[in-house]
């Protein structure tokens, strides 16, 4: 009996055995068809794209160097200031009574601005005038002594000692009369500079005293005297930036192959501008270079009619050099940097790309000046960029770097 039972459950046991390991085989089986099933769909369609897309080149925009005529130029960053500023100061002291301005006026030259209480220095004046009057009729005086007594000298009446003592009170005389003319003169300085008037036509700061302040006055400029307000001059104007050693170097070599007085044509842009509307002369650069800063200071007159140019207004500053020449631009665009070095992208032999290395010159407008690494018959590109990468092939196509901004030198 238990023989029997023992072989029950083995047999029980192998059925479930041969369960399992068929199960395990389809798992096995649905598992491979899967894989096979992604691979060949994998292969039909994915696997597919990469082929096309690496045989077809990517077009990409190409173009010789633009080749212009122009002058090489220097770049400076400039500030402007006044040819003629003033600290308006009393020359004489007193309260001050009239203001004769607003604040930041254009007043013109001769115009009133400031006057002082003149009553003090018109009691002066009085006083030297009848100074003045009293030497007058001490003068006269001695001239009738000095008279009678040489009248009497020759009659044998009066002495050669007497007549010598009228000759000196008549000196004495004439020298009082010539003393009270000075303090005249000197009564009338003071009181004609109660009025202080625009020395030149500018534009005046604000006041900085006010009407009744008590002010110091001085003739000498070590006294201390009491700052009334400032005025600058207006047009022209000057322009002031400085020059690196290359840069006055470049300048210097440019400048020996000239004649002539040092008359340099300048351009000025202000910070809100697109474009150097402003035109002045280069009339003064210095005779030595900085030896702390390795610059050299120069200094430039622009017209100003329309006042637009303020003193310590900031400006950038060009300066052409020699005369015109074939030059290479190309779009700033097309320059791509390598670290410290630039390049552009070129065309090669079966439409491959070549970098190439080039020296940058200054910008005109969008277009920079190659100054070395171009041939003027080297096909650029210049739109495509993201496609072209050097030594793979790209399908080029014709364009044209427009000259617009650079043609007019901007």
């Amino acid at each position: 009996m238990d023989d029997v039972v023992d072989r029950s459950a083995a047999t029980r046991t192998g059925r479930s055995t041969v369960k399992r390991r068929q199960t395990a085989l389809w798992v096995v089986v649905v598992l491979v068809a899967i894989a096979a099933g992604g691979a060949w769909w994998s292969h039909g369609h994915l696997g597919a794209a990469p082929t096309a897309g690496a045989a077809a080149p990517l077009p990409v925009s190409v173009s010789e160097p633009l080749q212009l005529n122009l002058e090489s130029r220097l770049g400076f960053l400039g500030q402007f200031s006044a040819l003629d500023q003033v600290e308006l100061r009393a020359q004489v002291g007193g309260t001050l009574t009239q203001i004769h301005f607003r604040d930041g006026d254009i007043v013109h030259k001769g115009d009133l601005l400031f006057v002082i209480a003149p009553v003090p220095y018109e009691i002066k004046l009085a006083q030297a005038n009848a100074q003045v009057e009293s030497a007058k009729a001490l003068l006269d005086l001695a001239n009738r002594e000095l008279s009678r007594a040489q009248t009497l000298k020759r009659t044998d009446a009066g002495s050669t000692e007497n007549v010598e003592q009228r000759a000196a009170d008549q000196l004495a005389a004439q020298a009082r009369l010539d003393s009270a003319k000075a303090a005249v003169r000197d009564a009338r300085f003071d009181l004609d500079h109660c009025r202080i008037t625009a020395p030149f036509t500018g534009r005046i700061g604000t006041h900085l005293v006010s009407v009744g302040n008590l002010i110091a006055g001085s003739r000498a400029a070590s006294s201390p005297t009491t700052l009334l307000a400032t005025i600058v001059s207006l047009d022209p104007i000057y322009l002031n930036f400085d020059m690196s050693e290359a840069d006055y170097l470049a300048f210097t070599r440019d400048r020996r192959t000239r004649t002539g007085p040092l008359a340099d044509k300048i351009e000025a842009q202000l910070g809100d501008e697109h474009t150097y509307s402003h035109q002045g002369t280069l009339d003064f650069v210095d005779n030595a270079l900085d030896r702390s800063s390795g610059t050299i200071h120069a200094r430039a007159t622009v017209p100003n009619p329309d006042l637009l140019l303020t003193s310590g207004t900031f400006a950038r500053v060009r300066l052409a050099l020699g005369a015109a020449v074939p030059t290479l631009l190309v779009p700033d665009a097309a320059i791509l940097n390598d670290q410290s070095s630039h390049i552009v992208l070129t065309i090669g032999p079966g439409d491959t790309v070549v970098p190439k290395p080039v020296e940058l010159g200054d910008a005109r407008g969008s277009l920079r000046i190659i100054k070395s690494g171009l041939k003027p018959t080297d096909q650029i590109i210049v739109d495509g960029l993201p496609y072209a990468s050097p030594g793979s092939k790209v399908a080029p196509h014709k364009a044209d770097i427009a000259p617009g901004t650079s043609s007019t030198g901007e």
